[in-house]
């Protein structure tokens, strides 16, 4: 029988598991129903010997369940980059890596047939050429090794570059991986440069730090790889309402946008089969695949440069003609004089709409954008002052209204009560 082990295989399924168990934080022990029970208690104590530091247990109802409580703006290192460091090998990966870097430690160049003599002989271990190419070829991608081609044949040599001799060459340079370690794209990377050093974050906090996202930045780099190199990319995702996989077909990926109001992470891709833009939430894509080139690219990109100047935020919305909805207008109370802030917050904030003075205290903001309810989230951030509502989709104003109402049931009180 397999004994538990802290080292994963498949960086998914943990990754699925964090973000709905210790993250969300709520989901307990019985929701937990893609194996057996022990397959949850393995992955329960794996995260917990990672972030054992950092866990919340809450019980209620409904049983027990585990979260990561975490104060950003107090912490200088990312808890969830412990997950990128425990991944498992074979027995043959860890000897392979000892053995190579031993025989290179003299940074001598050296042909490939002579290493894997090198290896027999001092070791007693037999590599076929194609492995150790293999290992090669990889530690030469990750700068570990160099090789230099003489003829028709590659020679291995050792890299001589270190992190700790860049920091100390280059002044500030520690700085800089400091804090780039913390910030929210392949912070990983910054935070891996840091320990090689042996150098530690002492310098940045960062107080809204989404940390959540270093889980998907497993994803980024083929992601931007499809973008810059105009290819077709594949990928499987979930709903927010069910963990069942989707197969999503090509999509032509254009960029990855951010979420201003919820923090949260979007792949903006056109769909060719449905000719619409769609953005797709990071956290919900399980895993990607590069695929062709595609030929049209350039005419896919350049309408959605001319899209996205639509958006208020992250959604392109159900409308296919731009002109079949008129630009929505919304009316503010200003007093100019006593609050010239929430003016500057108006002007600050319009994106892609536009501002006027509409009146005495009245400033109206117009925005022709593909999805209103975007517009309309940022502006209940101001309610009390909103005077009303013009144009734009009819459901979009029925809705604001019936909330406005549904509050006032609320929280307006009875028409007898005094106090409200």
């Amino acid at each position: 029988m397999a004994g538990f082990s802290e080292l994963i295989r498949n960086f998914n399924k943990t990754r699925d598991y964090v973000r709905d168990f210790f993250i969300y934080g709520c989901k307990i022990r019985s929701d937990f129903d893609r194996k057996s029970i022990r397959t949850y208690g393995d992955e329960k104590r794996r995260v917990e010997s990672w972030l054992g530091d950092y866990m919340r247990y809450d019980d209620s109802v409904r049983g027990r369940s585990v979260s990561i409580s975490v104060d950003s703006g107090h912490i200088p290192e990312n808890p969830l980059y412990n997950a990128y460091r425990c991944k498992s090998f074979t027995d043959n990966d860890i000897r392979l890596h000892f053995f190579i870097i031993d025989i290179l430690c003299d940074y001598k160049l050296r042909p490939l047939r002579e290493i894997v003599d090198e290896l027999n002989s001092q070791y007693g271990m037999l590599f076929d050429e194609q492995t150790v190419r293999n290992k090669l070829r990889e530690y030469t991608d990750e700068g570990i090794v160099i090789a230099v081609k003489q003829g028709k044949t590659l020679y291995y040599s050792l890299s001589r570059d270190t992190a700790g001799d860049f920091m100390r060459e280059f002044c500030g340079l520690d700085d800089a991986v400091k804090f780039f370690s913390e910030t929210q794209n392949f912070g990983i990377v910054g935070n891996t440069i840091l320990r090689y050093a042996g150098i530690s974050n002492d310098l940045f906090f960062i107080k809204h730090n989404y940390i959540i996202h270093t889980l998907e930045d497993i994803l980024l780099p083929d992601i931007l790889s499809a973008i810059t190199q105009k290819r077709w990319l594949a990928f499987t995702s979930v709903s927010g309402s069910s963990d069942t996989p989707n197969e999503k077909g090509q999509v032509v990926p254009m960029q990855i946008l951010v979420s201003v109001q919820t923090g949260r992470r979007y792949l903006a891709a056109y769909i060719p089969a449905i000719r619409k833009l769609i953005s797709f939430r990071l956290d919900h894509i399980r895993s990607v695949k590069i695929g062709g080139v595609c030929e049209e690219f350039d005419d896919f990109k350049a309408a959605y440069d001319h899209n996205i100047s639509r958006c208020f935020g992250v959604s392109f919305g159900m409308r296919r003609n731009s002109d079949s909805v008129d630009p929505i207008r919304i009316t503010f109370f200003v007093d100019e004089v006593n609050e010239p802030f929430i003016l500057e917050r108006l002007e600050r904030e319009k994106r892609c709409g536009s501002l006027e003075n509409s009146g005495d205290h009245l400033y109206t903001i117009t925005a022709d954008v593909f999805d209103p309810n975007e517009i309309m989230q940022w502006a209940k951030s101001f309610i009390g002052r909103i005077v009303r509502i013009e144009g734009g989709n009819e459901n979009v104003r029925k809705r604001f209204y019936s909330d406005i109402n549904k509050m006032y049931e609320l929280y307006g009180g009875d028409d007898d009560e005094h106090i409200q």
